[in-house]
């Protein structure tokens, strides 16, 4: 039996749905649609409205591009036309009273996603007693542009702002605001440790996961490169009045010609945070590892597989590798441990361990080392059988949230996926919001890891010796 729930907000009512013991509200703007005069500005506050506003379809999805080739076959998409694209979604027990709350924040490389994707349904952790939250933030060039005459990050504020509304709203879900955790997987992962580097929106974050997240902010110019490659192609100004002037589809045409044959470790600049006095002064990974906010963190075995096809690794040669190694200040000896530890690759994958392990694995490990509060590391390795993907970027989304089911956890998993492994993963996630611990013992100077496989174990990090030799 399905009913409509209604609940007061400082903005207005909303109605939403429930069933089965679980109440859903979704597309509830948090701050008002970022177009027109609101184009390439902080988020403003949302518009009240008067009487019921219906909150049982997803809002807008953020202008982007969907994936193509490969990466499109694996990597699903939604689009859902509007303006109001900075809306949240919750998921909620029924009667729920000050209960933990779930904030998701979804990837995509800063410039694809949205929270309506069904792979990130809340129902399984609204089931485990959490008001699970997701929410959709400005992407592109609409949200990560450098542009004088514009603020920084806009994507990162966009998120600031939903934490913002989560902790003054969620109490009218049944959530407690004092109990917040921020999750989040690839870019949504930078952008939890965003949050966390920024002092006011850390002290609204209770417990804190990044799944695959890049940690590392950069300077002003060298995250503005992909804006001002786009100017240029362009013809205009890299400044809010010029890149106003443009729809978003002419944005994104642009980009979609600027980054054709790019992957994430190479070819055009991505769209990356800046470090920024307003928005973010100082870098994540600097700032992770002296923070007291504890910490559930970590990374996929072949992350890389996933932007380089079987085919694609088979091309990439001694040169190549031996390039990036001098571009990147890797030393000889940390390429030869990486071949030590996976005997039998071939020059693509070392290649491909190397690149993703400076983008993820070292980071993370780095600010799990210098962590005094109670940080948790896990590796997930098992191997997905499709294409050869073993255990790529993403793949543990479908684990997480408990959905192997799910038409786009099975393109990426296959159909026969374990679930036990699903449940292990969901019970440990679901521990680490509601306890704080999610099953195996702190890193601590042991470097103790959860390995989630078949058969999972608690082992002292594994592959060390070349990672600890790449430089910070």
């Amino acid at each position: 039996m399905t009913t409509s729930p209604q609940a007061s907000l400082s903005s207005g009512f909303v109605r939403g749905s429930e069933e089965d013991g679980i109440v859903r509200y979704l597309g509830i703007p948090y701050a008002d649609a970022p177009f027109g005069e609101n184009r390439f500005r902080a988020p403003q506050p949302v518009t009240a409205w008067h009487g019921v506003r219906e909150a049982t379809q997803f809002g807008p999805t953020p202008p982007q591009v969907p994936y193509a080739g490969a990466i499109g076959e694996l990597l699903g998409s939604v689009r859902i036309e509007g303006d109001d694209i900075l809306t949240a979604n919750v998921w909620a027990p029924s009667g729920a009273s000050a209960a933990p709350v779930l904030l998701w924040i979804h990837g995509g490389a800063l410039e694809r996603g949205t929270a309506a994707l069904p792979l990130y349904d809340g129902t399984v952790f609204a089931k485990a007693g959490i008001v699970f939250v997701s929410i959709n933030y400005r992407l592109g060039s609409e949200g990560f542009s450098v542009l004088d005459g514009a603020p920084r990050n806009l994507g990162l504020r966009d998120a600031a702002a939903a934490l913002e509304w989560v902790h003054r709203e969620i109490a009218a879900f049944g959530g407690d605001p004092e109990r917040i955790t921020a999750m989040g997987e690839s870019a949504g992962g930078a952008i939890v440790a965003g949050l966390l580097a920024r002092d006011d929106s850390r002290a609204l974050i209770g417990r804190a996961i990044i799944e695959s997240g890049p940690l590392r902010a950069q300077t002003a110019k060298k995250a503005g490169r992909v804006t001002a490659q786009l100017a240029k192609r362009l013809g205009v100004r890299a400044d809010r009045d010029a890149f106003a002037a443009l729809t978003p589809e002419q944005l994104l045409d642009a980009r979609k010609a600027q980054s054709a044959g790019s992957s994430p470790l190479g070819g055009a600049p991505g769209f990356q945070f800046a470090i920024d006095p307003d928005s973010l002064p100082r870098s994540p990974h600097e700032v992770l590892g002296g923070i007291d906010t504890p910490l559930l963190i970590g990374s996929n075995t072949d992350e890389y597989r996933l932007w380089f096809p079987p085919e694609a690794l088979a091309g990439i040669s001694e040169l190549k590798l031996q390039a990036a190694r001098l571009l990147s200040r890797i030393p000889r000896r940390a390429v030869s441990a990486y071949r030590r530890a996976f005997p039998g690759a071939g020059t693509g994958e070392v290649f491909g361990q190397l690149v993703t392990d400076m983008m993820l694995r070292a980071p993370l490990s780095r600010v799990a080392a210098a962590r005094q509060a109670n940080t948790h590391v896990y590796e997930f390795a098992w191997p997905s059988p499709v294409r050869d993907l073993r255990a790529a970027h993403a793949l543990e989304l479908g684990f997480v949230f408990d959905r192997l089911g799910d038409e786009e956890a099975r393109r990426m998993a296959g159909p026969d996926a374990p679930r036990e492994l699903a449940r292990e993963m969901n019970t440990a996630w679901v521990r680490f919001v509601t306890q704080g611990d999610p099953g195996w013992p702190a890193y601590g100077s042991g470097r103790l890891t959860r390995l989630f496989d078949t058969d999972s174990t608690t082992v002292p990090q594994r592959r060390t010796a070349g990672m600890d030799l790449l430089p910070g």
